[in-house]
C-alpha cells in the first residue's frame, strides 16, 4: 500500500506536502510545532487537519502491519495463493484483513473441528463439488473406532465441516455485513425503565440502520448496559441464507448435494454468521457514533477552553451551596487568593443581611472588580442575593456566572491539594471559580476534559481514544494562545508542544532555584530539556519582561536573525517593536512586495506575515479578539419569561440534536436543530459554538419541569 499516495487523495493535498508532513511526523515534529513553524513544507494546513491526517497515517500504517503479519502466517502455513495475497492487498479495513485471515486461524474446539479429527473433510470436499452419491461415498467414511457410527454421522459431520467453510468465506461475511448495514432494522425492546423515564421512548423502537441517529446508538447501549433496554439487528434471515448458499451451489440441478449445502449453509448462518456479524455491525456503529461523539467533545471543549479572559481584575468567587453555605475566595488579577471566607445567604440559614456585610466588607477591603458565581447547587439564589447586593453598593462591580463543571474534581485532587494545601476542599473550588473567569484556558486545563461538561456519553467512550483526542484540544489550544515562561504551572506548561510532565516540574524547578528566565535561550540549562524539544516548545513560551522583545512574540528564535532583517530592510529597530511603533510595516511590505521581502528575507511568504503579525503586536492574545463576555449586575428569573419573548444567551453546549443556552436564568433552554437557521444543516455545529453569544425567541415555556425551548431562526425572522 501506499500510504502517501492514500493520503494525499484522501485529503485532496498535495502529495509533496503530505510527504512532507509524514517526513516532519517521523522526525518527531509536534503537531502544533508543524502547523506553526513548517507552513512552507505543508501547504500552511492547520492543526486539525494535521491531526486527522496523523490518525489516519497511524490507521493505515498499522492496517498494513497487519496484512504483513496475516500474510505471513498464512505463508507459513504454506496455503499462501495469488487469490489470497490480492484480497489481502485490496483489504481497505482491518474487520476485512482479519475475515480473509479467519480460515488459517488456530481455532477452538469447534463441531468442525471434530468432524475433522474423525477424517471428513474429504467427504464435505466431495459435496462441495457436487460430483458425487454423498450417501454412498459416506458409507466409506463410517468408523467406529473415530466415532463415526452411521451414514447419517458421516453426512452430519460433513455439515459441519461446510459450515464452517461458509461462515469463514472473507467475501460472503463482507457482503453480509453490508446488506445488515444497509437494509437491518434496529429493534428495541424496553424491560425496565427508572424513574425519570430515561428510556421511555425505546419501549417499542425500530428504525432503519442507515436512518438511526448516532446519539440513539449511544443511548441503547448504554441502556442495554444499565438492563434497561434489549437490542437486535435484524434482517431477513431467509434473503441472508439464500446469499450464502447461492454462494456455493454450482449446479441447480443437482439435488442430492445440493439440499445437504443447503443445510449446512442455513446452518452456518443462523449458528455462526448471523450471531457474529451481529456484534460486528453492532460494533461499526457503535464506533461511528463514539468518533462523532468524540468530534463533537473536541468541537464544545476548543472554544470552551478559548474563553476571552476577564483580565486584570480582583474577582470574588463563589461557590454556592445550601446546608454548608456558599464558600467565598478572592483572588487578585494574578489569581493569587488574597481572602476567603463563607457566606449563608440560603436555605436553611437564610442569613442574608450577615451574608451582605460581609461580601460588602471583602469588595471594599480589596476593591473587588467582579464576583464569579458558580452554576451549580443554589446557584440561581446565590445569583438573587449578589444581584440585590450589587444594588446596595456603590462599588462599581458587576458578576458573571461561570460553568462549575469538574470544580468539585478538581478541588479534590493531588494538584489542588498541592496548590492549595491550607485551603480545604469547598474552598479550593471557591478559588477555582474565581480564576476561571480570569483566565478559563489556565484553569480548566487543570480538570480531566470529561469532567468539563461539554460532551455527550463521554464515560461510554474508549479512554485511549478519548483521551488522545481531548489531549490534541488542549494541546491545540495552549500552544495556539502561547503561555508565560515565569507564570505557567506544571499542569499549563506539560501541554506546550516537546514538553511532558517531567520537564515542565523541571522548569518550574529551574524557576524557583534561579529566578525569572530573562530569555529563551536559559531552557536549555533545564534538566532534560535538550535541543529536539526546544526547538519544539520554544515559540510557544513568552517571556514578557525579557532582554529579546521576540521573546515575548510567537517568532520563533530560529527566525530571530531573518526578523531583524525585514525589520532592517523597512527602517525599523527592536526598539521599534517595544514600543509598538510598527503600525504602517504591513503596508510598507505589501507596497514593496511580498513575495519580494520574503525572498530577501529568506522566509516563506506565511511564516513572513505570521512574523509580522507577531511584530506588530508582541505579547497579543489570541482570545483578545472573540466576543467577550457579558457581565451582569442583575438578574432574571425563569418566571420572569414568557413565550415569545426575545432573549439573550450563550451557547453552553453543541449537541447532536440542538444546542443548550444560558439565557440568565439559570435552567439552559434548549434550541433544536430544526429552530436554529431555515437554511439545511447537517448538524448544529456547523453554526454554533460553545462560548458564542445568541439571540433567540423563548417558543416553549414550561416552569413546573424547567424547560425552554427556543428558536434562533424565529428571531431573523421577527427582524425581517
Amino acid at each position: 500500500m501506499d500510504i502517501s499516495a492514500k493520503l494525499t487523495e484522501e485529503f485532496n493535498l498535495r502529495p509533496d506536502h503530505v510527504q512532507n508532513i509524514l517526513k516532519l511526523l517521523d522526525e518527531g515534529n509536534t503537531i502544533p510545532f508543524i502547523a506553526r513553524y513548517r507552513k512552507e513544507m505543508t501547504g500552511a494546513i492547520d492543526d486539525q487537519v494535521l491531526r486527522a491526517l496523523n490518525d489516519r497515517y497511524e490507521y493505515l500504517t498499522n492496517l498494513q502491519k497487519r496484512k504483513e503479519e496475516v500474510a505471513k502466517a498464512i505463508c507459513e502455513q504454506e496455503k499462501m495463493t495469488d487469490e489470497i495475497q490480492a484480497a489481502i492487498d485490496a483489504a481497505q479495513t482491518m474487520t476485512e484483513v482479519e475475515d480473509i485471515y479467519r480460515p488459517f486461524k488456530q481455532k477452538k474446539k469447534t463441531r468442525a473441528s471434530v468432524a475433522i479429527e474423525k477424517g471428513l473433510q474429504p467427504l464435505a470436499e466431495l459435496i462441495l463439488q457436487q460430483s458425487c452419491d454423498p450417501y454412498k461415498e459416506a458409507e466409506k467414511y463410517i468408523d467406529a473406532e473415530k466415532g463415526v457410527n452411521s451414514v447419517d454421522e458421516a453426512i452430519a459431520g460433513a455439515k459441519d465441516i461446510i459450515a464452517e467453510i461458509v461462515s469463514d468465506n472473507a467475501e460472503l461475511r463482507k457482503k453480509l455485513r453490508a446488506l445488515l448495514e444497509n437494509h437491518g432494522e434496529m429493534q428495541v425492546k424496553l424491560v425496565k425503565d427508572d424513574e425519570r423515564g430515561t428510556y421511555a421512548m425505546y419501549a417499542e423502537y425500530s428504525e432503519l440502520i442507515p436512518e438511526i441517529k448516532n446519539h440513539r446508538v449511544l443511548a441503547i447501549n448504554r441502556g442495554e448496559k444499565e438492563d434497561c433496554l434489549k437490542a437486535k439487528i435484524y434482517f431477513d434471515p431467509e434473503i441472508a441464507k439464500r446469499v450464502c448458499i447461492a454462494k456455493y451451489i454450482k449446479d441447480k440441478n443437482e439435488k442430492i448435494c445440493s439440499k445437504l449445502i443447503g443445510e449446512a449453509a442455513e446452518d452456518a448462518y443462523d449458528r455462526l454468521i448471523e450471531p457474529s456479524i451481529q456484534r460486528e455491525v453492532r460494533a461499526i456503529l457503535t464506533d461511528r457514533a463514539s468518533e462523532q461523539a468524540i468530534k463533537m467533545f473536541e468541537v464544545n471543549l476548543r472554544p470552551l477552553l478559548l474563553q476571552p479572559p476577564v483580565k486584570g481584575k480582583v474577582t470574588l468567587g463563589l461557590d454556592p451551596g445550601y446546608r454548608t453555605g456558599c464558600k467565598v475566595a478572592v483572588v487578585d488579577e494574578t489569581g493569587k487568593v488574597l481572602d476567603t471566607s463563607v457566606i449563608y445567604p440560603v436555605p436553611p440559614k437564610n442569613d442574608i443581611e450577615g451574608s451582605k456585610k460581609i461580601i460588602k466588607a471583602l469588595i471594599e477591603k480589596h476593591k473587588v472588580d467582579i464576583i464569579s458565581i458558580g452554576n451549580g447547587t443554589a446557584s440561581k439564589e446565590t445569583e438573587i442575593f449578589v444581584a440585590d447586593l450589587l444594588k446596595e453598593t456603590e462599588a462599581n462591580v458587576s458578576y458573571a456566572v461561570v460553568n462549575e463543571a469538574g470544580a468539585s474534581v478538581y478541588s479534590a485532587s493531588p494538584l489542588a491539594v498541592e496548590e492549595f494545601p491550607d485551603y480545604d476542599l469547598t474552598l479550593r473550588s471557591a478559588i477555582s471559580i474565581a480564576r476561571r473567569l480570569q483566565d478559563p484556558l489556565s484553569e480548566l486545563i487543570k480538570i480531566d476534559p470529561k469532567s468539563i461538561g461539554v460532551g455527550q456519553y463521554q464515560h461510554d467512550m474508549d479512554k485511549k481514544r478519548l483521551d488522545g483526542v481531548l489531549g490534541g484540544v488542549l494541546e491545540d489550544c495552549v500552544n495556539s494562545v502561547g503561555v508565560d515562561l515565569n507564570t505557567a504551572s506544571v499542569s499549563l506548561l506539560k501541554y506546550v508542544a516537546g514538553l511532558n510532565a517531567g520537564i515542565a516540574k523541571n522548569i518550574v524547578l529551574y524557576r524557583e532555584q534561579n529566578g525569572k528566565f530573562t530569555q529563551r535561550n536559559q531552557l536549555l540549562k533545564v534538566a532534560k530539556l535538550g535541543e529536539k524539544a526546544y526547538e519544539q516548545c520554544a515559540g510557544f513560551l513568552r517571556i514578557p519582561d525579557g532582554k529579546n522583545i521576540m521573546d515575548n512574540t510567537a517568532v520563533h528564535p530560529e527566525s530571530y536573525k531573518k526578523a531583524e532583517k525585514l525589520l532592517s530592510l523597512f527602517g525599523y529597530s527592536e526598539e521599534d517593536v517595544r514600543s509598538r511603533n510598527l503600525s504602517e510595516l504591513p503596508s510598507k511590505v505589501k507596497t514593496y512586495g511580498e513575495d519580494k521581502a520574503a525572498e530577501y528575507c529568506e522566509l516563506d511568504k506565511a511564516t513572513m506575515n505570521d512574523i509580522i503579525t507577531e511584530l506588530v503586536k508582541p505579547g497579543r492574545d489570541i482570545r483578545d479578539s472573540l466576543p467577550q463576555r457579558k457581565l451582569r449586575k442583575d438578574i432574571m428569573g425563569i418566571e420572569d419569561l414568557s413565550v415569545g419573548m426575545e432573549v439573550e444567551g450563550t451557547v453552553r453546549n453543541v449537541i447532536d440534536f440542538g444546542a443548550f443556552v444560558d439565557i440568565g436564568v439559570h435552567q439552559d433552554g434548549l434550541v433544536h436543530i430544526s429552530e436554529i437557521t431555515d437554511k439545511y444543516i447537517k448538524h448544529p455545529s456547523d453554526v454554533l459554538k460553545v462560548g458564542q453569544q445568541v439571540r433567540a425567541v423563548i417558543i416553549t415555556l414550561d416552569k413546573s419541569k424547567q424547560r425552554i425551548g427556543l428558536s434562533i431562526k424565529q428571531v431573523k425572522k421577527q427582524a425581517n
